[in-house]
């Protein structure tokens, strides 16, 4: 999976109370429209047309480690499936990972799959978090 990039926003959030990475409902979102640094919340991204087995909003992060050492936290949670499609989806080229526990749907970060990519009917997407070091750290 291509490398997290965190919203410049994030670290205002975590500082004022905004997150509780461990316990607050995380979802992964779709988006064929490039994020920026500056993105704050779910409404500043166009997420992909909902249907063909994609949910509007995304889909669910189960969160199963948010834990510190030595003053280095992980957030480490399973992988997030899409599909398999009941039809074709998107285009799309970014997964966002957001909180979607505050009304406005506080983001956090996006992966960058590279180029724009369509799912057939019977695909499925895979955002594969890492199991060792999480899918962000903080230190």
């Amino acid at each position: 999976m291509a490398t997290f990039t965190k919203f410049n926003p994030f670290v205002e959030a975590v500082a004022e109370k905004v997150h509780n990475l461990g316990s607050d409902a995380l979802k992964v979102m779709l988006t064929n429209t490039a994020p920026v640094a500056a993105n704050a919340v779910k409404a500043d991204l166009t997420e992909i047309t909902a249907g063909n087995g994609y949910t509007a909003g995304g889909n669910a992060v189960t969160i199963t480690t948010s834990s510190q050492t030595a003053g280095l936290y992980s957030l480490i949670g399973s992988d997030v499936t899409f599909g398999p499609m009941t039809g074709s989806v998107g285009p799309l080229r970014y997964a966002v990972i957001y909180n979607s526990t505050p009304a406005a749907g506080n983001l956090i970060g996006f992966w960058d799959y590279g180029s724009s990519i369509t799912l057939a009917s019977g695909d499925s997407l895979v955002v594969d978090f890492d199991q060792v070091n999480g899918i962000l750290t903080l230190q």
